[in-house]
């Protein structure tokens, strides 16, 4: 029998004895879900752009601005770094977002409840905070 097994006394009888199982420990729930998540393979995201090759279009040939390639040779390599990383960041918040479980109506409507009465309770307290203060002012100080 296995360590998590138990079994019960029942009376001498020809059936079987019946074998309860315990329920599993956390730290084997942690196990488990631990093997499981090593064999599933990790979930990739979808490519949401597609490489168009583009032909080059010759430009017209502009005059040499000093101003404009210092500007140029400064931003360019900014430009390259965001290019990279905004589209991973919004297959990111994409994600996130999708893992977000959304409060139903009710939900909305108590949680809504629940911030309105903090506000009220929370005014009336830095209001009687304020009076009391305000009262010892008058009385200490300017008496």
């Amino acid at each position: 029998m296995s360590k998590g097994t138990k079994v019960a006394e029942q009376p001498s009888r020809a059936r079987k004895p019946r074998i309860r199982k315990t329920a599993p420990t956390v730290r084997e729930r942690a196990a488990a879900a631990q093997e499981k998540a090593q064999k599933e393979k990790p979930k990739r995201l979808k490519k949401v752009f597609v490489k168009v090759p583009v032909p080059k279009v010759k430009r017209p040939h502009l005059p040499q601005n000093q101003f404009f390639n210092t500007l140029r040779k400064i931003f360019q390599p900014i430009g390259r770094v965001l290019s990279k990383l905004a589209p991973r960041y919004f297959a990111n918040a994409w994600r996130e977002l999708r893992q977000v479980t959304w409060p139903n109506r009710g939900e909305t409507w108590r949680l809504t409840l629940a911030v309105f009465v903090f506000s009220v309770v929370f005014g009336a307290l830095v209001a009687g905070v304020d009076k009391g203060l305000d009262e010892i002012f008058k009385h200490v100080v300017l008496k």
